[in-house]
């Protein structure tokens, strides 16, 4: 029993270890396909997370270049064979899919597909995503499908730790979200004694001008001063608390008031001073704002998590009617082909995937004991 190029228990072995090396759930996606295809030995391979509007909240491909992945246009919507394999939660092997009669057609851009393999990836009951392949490589039988039950035994097994690796990387995602929410509830409380300090000595200086303001005018106009002083004070504190805790909103703010606020955040609850210049940027597509900010969460969250800097800055500067994003710090660094080669990407697959997701570039320098500088620039819209 041949399983292309890569065979045997290895090739296996090798496409497991690769899931389970990444905590990222796009670089787990990713990892998965690109597994599925070499195993498989397919023209095409594709994974789809549905969500809970009729069509996928991720979907990622292998097999197909950017230009053409640009070309098709729009993520599917849940019909067709998709829609029956994830409502029946049910293995589809098809001889070809465009014969099939729930087939619905597709995209002038997109790729012609024959032979069809796919898998519901489950996590126990729920549907949790989609894994499906292409035109295999091999001569078909007449009539035939080129997959083989074999080959659907091993896709189910690759789907089942699929679906383990997805799950840990969303647990993954979710102990992130935890530890920001933790942060901000800190910062919560470190705000309100500093309000709180600020009215009681407010209310104490008040008093002592209306004690004061009989016997000796004088002083007592000095009281009112300080009272003024430290109502602004009070109220720079308050402006502050609204501000900083307020979720970030990339509709409402842009992506320079979104991104100062989150630095501002955390500069409070990191002991690394964290920075942020930006100014003159002209609003850009919302999809191309969505990626730099993410970029940049991603960017400040290796900084201030693994690579022990002291300080960190951010800056967003204008590109013709683009922008470019540059996220330095000065920790240890690290060899960015050695990271490569150990499978420690530290997120720099998704962030080269959001990049390239809206036409833009991503450049990672850095070396050990040098710090690292990761630079995003987009096109104008």
């Amino acid at each position: 029993m041949s399983y292309g190029p890569r065979s045997g228990l290895a090739a296996v072995s090798s496409a497991l270890l690769a899931m389970s090396r990444h905590l990222e759930v796009r670089d787990v996606l990713k990892t998965i396909v690109a597994s599925a295809r070499e195993l498989l030995d397919a023209q095409y391979a594709a994974l789809g997370v549905p969500d809970d509007h009729g069509g996928f909240a991720q979907f990622v491909v292998d097999g197909v270049s950017d230009e053409q992945w640009k070309a098709i246009g729009p993520l599917p919507r849940q019909h067709g064979v998709l829609a029956a394999m994830l409502r029946e939660a049910r293995p589809e092997r098809l001889a070809d899919v465009r014969q099939d009669p729930r087939f619905e057609g597709w995209p002038d851009a997109h790729p012609e597909l024959a032979d069809f393999l796919g898998l519901p990836i489950r996590d126990g009951d729920e549907v949790i995503g989609a894994l499906f392949l292409a035109n295999k490589n091999c001569r078909k039988p007449e009539g035939g499908c080129g997959f083989t039950a074999e080959d659907e035994d091993l896709l189910g097994i690759l789907a089942q730790h699929a679906a383990i690796a997805l799950t840990n990387a969303r647990l993954y995602e979710r102990s992130r979200e935890l530890t920001i929410a933790e942060e901000r509830s800190r910062l919560a409380h470190e705000l309100h004694d500093a309000v709180s300090q600020k009215l009681f000595s407010l209310r104490l200086t008040a008093q002592a001008a209306t004690a004061l303001v009989d016997r000796d005018p004088a002083r007592a106009k000095e009281e009112l001063h300080q009272v003024a002083a430290l109502a602004a004070e009070a109220a720079d504190e308050l402006r502050a608390a609204v501000v900083e805790l307020r979720p970030a909103a990339l509709d409402e703010d842009g992506l320079v008031a979104t991104l100062r606020t989150q630095v501002q955040v955390l500069d409070r609850a990191h002991s690394a001073r964290v920075t942020f210049t930006g100014h003159g940027i002209r609003a850009l597509p919302a999809a191309q704002e969505e990626a730099l900010l993410r970029v940049a969460q991603e960017a400040l969250h290796n900084a201030l998590r693994h690579s022990g800097a002291t300080h960190v800055d951010v800056s967003v500067t204008r590109h013709g009617n683009g922008a470019v994003l540059r996220v330095t710090d000065d920790g240890e660094g690290f060899e960015p082909t050695a990271v490569r080669r150990a499978g420690r990407h530290l997120g720099l697959v998704s962030m080269r995937d959001r990049a390239s997701g809206v036409g833009g570039t991503l450049t990672v320098e850095s070396a050990p004991g040098k710090g690292t500088a990761i630079e995003m620039e987009v096109p104008g819209g």
